[in-house]
């Protein structure tokens, strides 16, 4: 039975149904030894308290997109085929454009939640050595004959940790708020690809590569990348893409448009942080070596020319603000950093905060790609 689906919602529903009629119609009728008649009590409440716990559960579960199944609920989830050594940029010394086409089967999302028009596929990345499903929404003007000769930009975008690559389009709503401001105008028709980042079981990967472990950040901005560009329209110069990610994702986020600016010209961070070992699941906390390297505010100073690069960073006052403002303070032109404070009380960190901001969002996107 699938962890998200319907079925295993309503079998909770019914066994908290179950579990409240058991005492309320039992309580007094258990007979036996008085020790025979408290334990059977006592596991009749236990049952409810149980219950209830996975009802609640299944609700918040459902509601913020966490675990896609019961693989990733349980840690034993393993998406990476091999893990090599592929350098400095990522690609193991291959020319990416000169790799044979990837062409895709892409079917309609199975989950409803996720609102009409999304497309799901398994991709297995060549380069990387990662595979996982990518979810993939066209703008309304895709399918328009006016638009035919068009190319459009693209965004990645990335869920925290734990965390579904659904939950940019079940929780946040990203196309079903964008859709009509898209008609009007109002927001540029980008295409909006959400990739797998649970990669490794319990172990959150920070987007990064860890050579032996994971070529995480491989996955996203060449593999993903490459299989957007051979299946639809769009350009492969830095200003057509951007990344984009909540909490965990939006360090991924920060992480991935600073390391590679000839792929991505804009990067989206809500609620992130710049230090990895925020993360208590981090793979990339687990040195100071790679906590170092996968630093963005450290990498921006590293970095040996300040980055072509524009940032949009929202947190909450110890919740990513301050890491945004230090990450601003590094930031030399033609770096643009733009850093907005979510005030206290806007809900925490969570996905009906960062649901609100999407609109926002993509109206700063939208001056900042090509499209």
């Amino acid at each position: 039975m699938s962890l998200t689906g319907t079925p295993f919602f309503l079998t909770a529903i019914v066994l908290v149904v179950v579990a409240l009629a058991l005492p309320l119609t039992l309580w007094g009728r258990v007979g036996g030894p008085r020790p025979l008649r408290l334990v059977t009590r006592f596991l009749m409440l236990l049952f409810a308290q149980v219950t209830a716990i996975v009802l609640v559960f299944v609700i918040v579960n459902n509601t913020n997109g966490l675990f896609d199944n019961w693989a990733d609920l349980l840690g034993t989830g393993d998406h990476v085929r091999a893990a090599a050594d592929l350098g400095p940029d990522g690609t193991g010394g291959k020319s990416v454009k000169d790799e044979p086409k990837v062409v895709q089967k892409f079917t309609p999302a199975t989950d409803s939640r996720m609102g009409p028009g999304v497309r799901q596929t398994e991709l297995k990345g060549r380069i990387s050595g990662v595979e996982g499903e990518v979810y993939v929404w066209l703008p309304p003007q895709y399918d328009d004959p006016a638009y035919r000769d068009r190319t459009f930009p693209v965004v990645e975008v990335l869920p925290g940790f734990p965390g579904s690559a659904k939950a940019w389009f079940g929780s946040l709503n990203v196309n079903t708020q964008l859709k009509p401001l898209m008609t009007k105008g109002e927001v540029a028709p980008f295409i909006i690809v959400a990739p797998r980042t649970t990669l490794l079981g319990d172990v959150d990967t920070g987007c990064a590569n860890v050579p032996g472990k994971v070529n995480a950040d491989t996955w996203l901005s060449v593999d993903v990348r490459k299989m957007v560009l051979d299946n639809f329209r769009v350009e492969d110069k830095p200003d057509s893409w951007a990344v984009a990610g909540y909490s965990a994702g939006a360090h991924c986020a920060a992480r991935l448009a600073i390391a590679h600016p000839d792929r991505y010209r804009a990067g989206v961070s809500l609620s992130g942080y710049n230090d990895p070992a925020q993360e208590p699941a981090s793979l990339t906390a687990g040195t100071p070596g790679l906590r170092d390297a996968n630093n963005p505010l450290k990498m921006l100073e590293r970095a040996p020319a300040p980055p072509h690069l524009s940032l949009f960073i929202s947190g909450a006052q110890g919740d990513g603000y301050e890491g945004g403002m230090a990450i601003k303070q590094a930031a030399k032109p033609p770096t643009t950093v733009q850093v907005t404070m979510i005030p206290a009380g806007a809900g925490g960190h969570g996905t009906a905060v960062w649901r609100h901001q999407v609109p926002d969002v993509f109206r700063w996107l939208t001056k900042q790609l090509r499209h």
